[in-house]
């Protein structure tokens, strides 16, 4: 039985998200008694997260009666991704060095063997679970997952038409991914307030990250002014001003790629996902916002531009939240179960590596959302680690698209010859 939930108002659950982020702020600022030792535990962040996921699950909201997430994902995210690529340093960035696109890439591989792997695990306990045979075959449907979890929502559109899986059945996969993958990212989010500790085991070098944290910080206190109401027009009119920009020139680009060449076009295709409006709004979004950092716009910094960022990205993890139904986890265990494997790879071969070339946590966790949740998640991760981070989140996730499609079929395909043991 489907219930309706208690509001499906969205000026009201807009309020009740803001509340609730609101509550979550001012109880993290308190520096003793018990929300000062809850929040030693429990970060901040993770609460912004979980506290909308708890009133999804209660059906005092719901992401399936809501327009926010559209919302946050398509205005408030490039007007965040703009504002915070303001002022950034893309010298110090590339003195980031390998590392980055090392454990990007072992995200990636992690999620290409990772399937496969998790089907013969599974299959040893439970072979009717990765059974089915044509469109009901479980390998399709799990290409999807793939396509998700490296790049994407269009990623996954472009797996579910290559391999054409069963469309009523294609529920239960996308149950999965929401539970899995919003899972793995309260772990992450769990670390980050463990991070000292973690980057210690891990032997971790965090100068090159401290240096730019620093050089962006000693930037802002020189630029730093009391900001008036002028300043934050003219800011808020650069970000939406290129929101504008850039869903005008997405609509374009992806409108005479589809039309022109049926190479994007074709849903089977694998360049289909290069069609995305996403991807090129949010590709738009933070070119325009490089391209202002060689301006005198990137003084605005200054004046508080990466933290009315800060609050565009924070409602968009509200948002986030609130698609997590956290009475659905144990709803359909097997295909749960080659999740929880499936992710248990991606995450541990990045431990390994991350420990073998003693990569910071920073990298370990951008490097997975930037494949798992792509730019919706890893410039929320980066910028938990510090506002001056974020830009390293937004070109990574732009790179997960890039090699989502191709690393996707490549595991399906891995998935296909795993399945038939």
């Amino acid at each position: 039985m489907v219930y309706t939930p208690v509001f499906t108002n969205d000026a009201i659950v807009l309020g009740i998200l803001a509340a609730s982020l609101a509550f979550i702020f001012y109880t993290s600022s308190i520096k003793s008694g018990f929300w000062h030792k809850f929040y030693k535990i429990v970060p901040a962040l993770l609460m912004c997260y979980l506290l909308p996921a708890i009133f999804n699950s209660l059906n005092i909201i719901s992401d399936e009666e809501s327009n926010l997430y559209f919302i946050a994902s398509r205005y408030l995210l490039p007007a965040s991704l703009v504002l915070f690529t303001l002022s950034i340093d893309l010298k110090a960035i590339s003195n980031l060095g390998f590392k980055a696109l090392l454990m990007f890439f072992t995200g990636t591989i992690g999620i290409v063997i990772g399937g496969p792997i998790a089907i013969l695990l599974i299959s040893l306990v439970s072979p009717e679970t990765v059974g089915g045979a044509g469109p009901d075959a479980v390998w399709r449907g799990l290409a999807t997952l793939a396509g998700s979890w490296i790049g994407g929502g269009a990623n996954q559109a472009a797996m579910l038409e290559i391999f054409e899986y069963n469309p009523e059945k294609y529920g239960g996969m996308v149950l999965v991914d929401i539970v899995v993958a919003n899972l793995w990212m309260a772990i992450i989010l769990i670390g980050i307030g463990k991070k000292n500790a973690i980057d210690k085991w891990l032997e971790a070098d965090n100068s090159a990250i401290e240096e730019l944290k620093e050089r962006v910080s000693t930037y802002t206190k020189s630029v730093s002014k009391i900001p008036n109401l002028t300043d934050y027009m003219i800011m808020l009119g650069f970000a939406f001003t290129a929101v504008g920009i850039a869903h005008f020139s997405a609509d374009e680009i992806s409108a005479f790629l589809t039309n022109n060449f049926d190479i994007f076009s074709d849903k089977k295709s694998a360049f289909s996902s290069f069609a995305s409006q996403f991807f090129w709004m949010v590709s738009i979004a933070t070119l325009i916002g490089v391209s202002l950092s060689f301006t005198k716009a990137k003084k605005y910094e200054g004046a508080g531009a990466s933290k009315i960022g800060s609050i565009f990205i924070y409602i968009l993890v509200a948002t986030i939240g609130m698609k997590m139904d956290l009475t659905t986890v144990f709803e359909n265990p097997g295909l749960l179960a080659i999740g929880l494997v499936w992710m248990s790879i991606h995450a541990g071969l990045l431990i390994l590596v991350a420990k073998l070339i003693k990569a910071p946590y920073f990298f370990l966790a951008v490097g997975s959302q930037a494949n798992v949740g792509g730019a919706a998640s890893a410039p929320v991760v980066a910028a938990a680690f510090h506002p001056s981070l974020t830009s390293v989140g937004v070109l990574l996730a732009v790179f997960g698209y890039v090699v989502g499609t191709y690393a996707a079929l490549g595991c399906a395909m891995l998935m296909d010859i795993a399945s038939t043991f």
